[in-house]
């Protein structure tokens, strides 16, 4: 157990930010934003994070920037997801974590260069959410149990752990439930991943799904999913990444069909038969 957290003040980034979040999840802490003594550094009950000079894990210690300039990107995050034994999975999972290494390691010029983007880009995708929670962070010295902003944060981390947590869990229940159908139609054969309905089912199962193919090297094969409908007694029909021969829209028409995107890549339905089910993935197969 640690009985504070402590980071540096001023400007604040994704990596700090977050690696507080998880921690204040973990442990129901405070955040003080200063800068740490030696003996709060070398103190295993005080965690210091992106700040302190030191990476030592038994001390609690989470600081990347005594690292060579050739280290791989690791920023504060990391080193915090590694200490929770969730980094790998992390990698794994969240798309996002290898650009937030990037950026705070390598600095915008490098991390666009990349992604293979312009430097404009970044800028494009920043969310007025990102840049307020960070304005408010790095405005407060001391960030106390029970504040708005420390609830906030606690919600972000434990969102993140329970996440992460959860669904490598649920990715290996998904092996022991999901099957794989072969469609013919024409001289087509249309691959799909379905996931019956049964007890337990998951709240976000295309999301599980579409990782679960991405984990076990399947996802270039499958065009589509069909799994159990959260809102309803039926199932949703999506493509997988927007697979160009699959449009929902020419199904709308179905008496069972209740809902099919505008776009063409999802629909709903209140089918519940796998026969009835195939017949609605073929006849939206263009």
């Amino acid at each position: 157990m640690i009985k504070q957290i402590i980071t540096h003040p001023g400007s604040a980034h994704k990596d700090d930010f977050l690696a507080c979040c998880l921690l204040m999840a973990e442990y129901g802490v405070a955040v003080h934003r200063r800068e740490p003594s030696q003996e709060e550094v070398a103190d295993p009950e005080i965690a210091v994070v992106d700040v302190g000079g030191s990476h030592d894990p038994d001390l609690m210690n989470f600081d990347h920037h005594q690292f060579p300039a050739d280290h791989p990107p690791l920023c504060a995050l990391s080193l915090v997801l590694q200490y929770l034994g969730l980094y790998e999975d992390a990698r794994a999972l969240c798309d996002w974590l290898e650009p937030v290494e990037w950026f705070d390691t390598r600095g915008p010029v490098q991390t666009s260069a990349w992604l293979g983007v312009e430097r404009e880009t970044l800028g494009k995708l920043q969310s007025t959410i990102e840049l307020s929670m960070m304005r408010r962070f790095a405005g407060q010295q001391r960030i106390d149990v029970g504040t708005s902003l420390w609830e906030t944060m606690n919600w972000i981390g434990g969102d993140l752990l329970h996440y992460l947590r959860g669904m490598r869990e649920r990715i290996q229940a998904l092996s022991t439930m999901v099957t794989f159908w072969e469609i013919a139609k024409g001289e087509d054969i249309i691959r799909v991943m379905f996931l019956p309905r049964m007890e337990g089912n998951y709240d976000d199962p295309s999301g599980a799904m579409g990782r679960y193919l991405r984990m076990c090297g399947k996802e270039g094969e499958i065009f589509a999913m069909v799994y159990p409908d959260r809102r309803g007694s039926g199932y949703g029909l999506s493509r997988l990444n927007d697979y160009p021969r699959f449009d929902f829209t020419r199904i709308k028409g179905e008496n069972d069909v209740h809902f099919a995107h505008a776009r063409g890549f999802v629909a709903k339905t209140t089918a519940t038969e796998e026969d009835r089910l195939r017949e609605l993935i073929a006849m939206a197969w263009a």
